[in-house]
């Protein structure tokens, strides 16, 4: 009987999270909430006015708003599961559903790797050769540059999701973890798990490792060309556009590197304060990095400033319309039209010439 208990194939996962630490998920719940919500909101402006606004109709801002709807893509795959765990005693989940939420999870992560390299690549071209940007950065050269990032990551979440999922799975089914990351349903399989930590390690040299060398040999010349600039204007502007960029970089591989590369403790007290930590650092990475990167990354650009204030502008107007043509008071049709009219040549005056740079996107 016991044998049987033991090789029963399961059909659900149960989600340890923070179950231990009652008290914390209360408080972690409205925390992540609010993240959510600043993430939904500052990416979807972001992607709303790469769209909208013609002025940001460049590869720089193409790769963002990728990269603004990969951040949606990859915290709405595990945020809601996460804050659903915080108000569930029972935090199960069933075996298909973790796999889809596996395959996101990896996707997402696995193409933002990739997305980061096509970026700095663009600064470089932006800066080290902008005489040719036009032509090296022509919209036939990034649009297929952003669509192989997400195909190459799609790819390799399903060979990692379909290779981890076909294992079999019997007795202890409980994942310490917030969501079914592969690595800690990895540790439940109850076969030989070779080929799936072969094949994790190509992935990850090949979705970390060379991106990580391409963004670090991308930057190595930007750096030489920055300090080849006579002017200290010129070598300011130039720094700018990629600073935030580098940040995005930093913050993100260097999680990941903390995350996976820290020695692990061997007191057992230890151990339970460091796995602790393992899940708060998951979750650091999981909402945070999304958090920061419309902030560090595209809303202190100003550019993207002036367009969500063109944006809202425009909506303002529109809503004005609105209201004389329902027939809410509204001074007379004709000076009105005129006075929106010019209202919007001078933002759109403003916009053109507030030092945008079609290169540089300073």
């Amino acid at each position: 009987m016991e044998s049987n208990n033991q090789t029963s194939p399961v059909t659900g996962f149960i989600l340890l999270g923070l179950s231990a630490h009652p008290t914390l998920e209360k408080t972690f719940f409205l925390l992540i909430l609010l993240m959510y919500l600043v993430i939904l909101l500052g990416n979807g402006v972001l992607i709303l006015v790469t769209i909208l606004d013609a002025h940001l109709h460049t590869p720089m801002y193409f790769f963002l708003g990728n990269l603004s709807f990969l951040d949606i893509c990859y915290t709405t795959s595990s945020v809601p599961l996460i804050l659903d765990s915080f108000l569930t005693p029972r935090k199960t989940i069933s075996f298909s559903a973790c796999a889809v939420q596996m395959f996101l999870s990896f996707a997402m992560g696995a193409t933002e790797c990739v997305l980061l390299s096509m970026m700095a690549f663009d600064r470089y071209v932006a800066i080290c050769n902008p005489l040719r940007y036009p032509v090296v950065m022509s919209k036939a050269a990034y649009v297929p540059m952003a669509a192989g990032s997400w195909a190459g990551g799609i790819v390799a979440s399903m060979v990692q999701t379909s290779l981890a999922m076909r294992l079999p799975f019997c007795g202890d089914n409980v994942i310490n973890h917030f969501t079914c990351e592969i690595l800690a349903v990895l540790k439940l399989a109850c076969a030989d798990i070779s080929i799936n930590v072969i094949s994790m390690g190509v992935t990850n040299i090949i979705f970390l490792g060379v991106p990580v060398l391409f963004i670090s040999f991308s930057y190595i010349f930007i750096l030489v060309t920055i300090l080849r600039i006579p002017s200290a204007e010129g070598r300011r502007k130039a720094f700018s556009t990629c600073s935030a960029h580098l940040t995005v970089v930093i913050v993100f591989y260097g999680t990941i590197l903390f995350m996976y590369g820290k020695p692990k403790s061997k007191d057992p007290l230890g151990a339970d304060k460091q796995d602790l930590a393992d899940k708060l650092i998951s979750l650091f990475y999981g909402v945070v990095t999304p958090m920061l990167n419309p902030i560090i990354y595209s809303l202190r650009n100003k550019d993207v400033r002036a367009a969500v204030r063109n944006l809202v502008g425009r909506e303002t107007t529109t809503l004005e319309n609105h209201r004389g043509v329902s027939g809410l008071p509204l001074p007379p049709a004709f000076p009105a039209t005129v006075n929106c009219t010019l209202s919007n040549h001078s933002q759109n005056e403003a916009f053109f010439h507030a030092g945008n740079s079609s290169y540089l996107g300073d």
